[in-house]
């Protein structure tokens, strides 16, 4: 499944693997982000390695707008609003430009704080 844009130059098709990958890199840029969380941990999941986007859920709406969910460990001592803020406001920004894509929800779900 990939979301879809259609604008005045055309129509464009891209994977949600490669906006999930995006996100990725945008939100490990905040601060006090230590990582990624998994989505689920099933057996499956930890068997097939490290993988970048293991965190991140894309979902395409109905109204051609996409929902971002990311499983998030943050540092220690960090606040977790303003972390969660700024990881909201980094994402939503590198995405919308990168991919011209609107991004409508993005939940930020603490699976942990990590103590370094």
């Amino acid at each position: 499944m990939s979301a879809r844009l259609n604008n005045e130059f055309g129509y464009v098709e891209i994977d949600k693997q490669v906006i999930a990958q995006i996100v990725y890199r945008a939100a490990m840029e905040s601060y006090g982000l230590v990582g990624l969380g998994y989505k689920s941990k099933g057996i499956v999941e930890l068997l097939k390695g490290e993988n970048a986007t293991k965190g991140v859920k894309v979902e395409e709406l109905e109204d051609n707008t996409i929902a971002i969910e990311l499983y998030v460990i943050i540092q220690y001592g960090t606040n977790i609003s303003t972390v969660a803020n700024n990881i909201i406001d980094r994402v939503k920004y590198t995405v919308e430009k990168m991919t011209a894509i609107k991004v409508s929800k993005i939940d930020i779900n603490v699976q942990g704080i990590r103590v370094k």
